[in-house]
C-alpha cells in the first residue's frame, strides 16, 4: 500500500512539475448604434478586413467567403498574417476563422468567431472571441511569449478593431 500511494505521490508531482501552456480566451463586445444588416454589411467581408480594422494594411482571401478560403492580412507595422475561413454564415451573421502563421502575433493554434447580434433600440451587439496558446510551447516562456503577452495582443487586436467598428458606423 505504502508504495503505492508513492507512486501515486510521485506522478502527481511530476505531472505538475511538466505543466506546459494552458489554453487562453479573450472575448470582446461593442455596442454599436447601427442595425445589425449595416454592422455586418461592413465586416462580412472576409476579404475587406483593412475597411475596418485599423492595424490592418492590406487583406487578401483566396476564395473570398467560402468555407476553406485562406487570407493574407498585411500588417500595417510590418509582418503578414495567415487565416483560413472554417465556417461563414451570413443568415446568422457570423463567421469563425483559425489562425495558420500568426506571423508577429505571439499565440499558437488561434481560433476565433466573430459575430453581430441585435441589441437595444434598433442597435447592435458584436462579439469577437478567441481561443489560443501562447507562442511559446514550453515551460519557462520569454516574457514577450507567455500568456500575458498572448492575452495583451489579442484583447488589444479586437478592442482596436471594435472600437474602429463602432466609429466608422456611429459617425454622423
Amino acid at each position: 500500500m505504502r508504495v503505492s500511494l508513492m507512486a501515486v505521490l510521485l506522478l502527481a508531482t511530476t505531472v505538475a512539475w511538466a505543466h506546459g501552456p494552458t489554453r487562453q480566451k479573450v472575448t470582446e463586445t461593442v455596442n454599436i448604434k447601427a442595425a445589425p444588416e449595416a454592422v455586418w454589411a461592413k465586416i462580412k467581408d472576409y476579404g475587406a478586413m483593412q475597411d475596418w480594422h485599423p492595424a490592418i494594411d492590406k487583406t487578401v482571401a483566396d476564395k473570398g467567403n467560402a468555407v476553406g478560403s485562406t487570407r493574407t492580412l498585411t500588417l500595417k507595422g510590418g509582418g503578414n498574417v495567415v487565416e483560413e475561413l472554417e465556417s461563414y454564415s451570413d443568415a446568422e451573421r457570423k463567421f469563425s476563422y483559425r489562425m495558420k502563421d500568426p506571423g508577429p502575433v505571439p499565440v499558437t493554434n488561434y481560433s476565433s468567431t466573430i459575430s453581430v447580434k441585435p441589441g437595444e433600440g434598433g442597435g447592435s451587439v458584436v462579439e469577437w472571441r478567441g481561443a489560443f496558446y501562447r507562442k511559446f510551447m514550453n515551460n519557462d516562456p520569454p516574457p514577450e511569449q507567455n500568456d500575458e503577452a498572448a492575452v495583451k495582443a489579442i484583447t488589444g487586436i479586437y478592442q482596436l478593431g471594435l472600437g474602429n467598428l463602432k466609429s466608422l458606423l456611429e459617425k454622423k
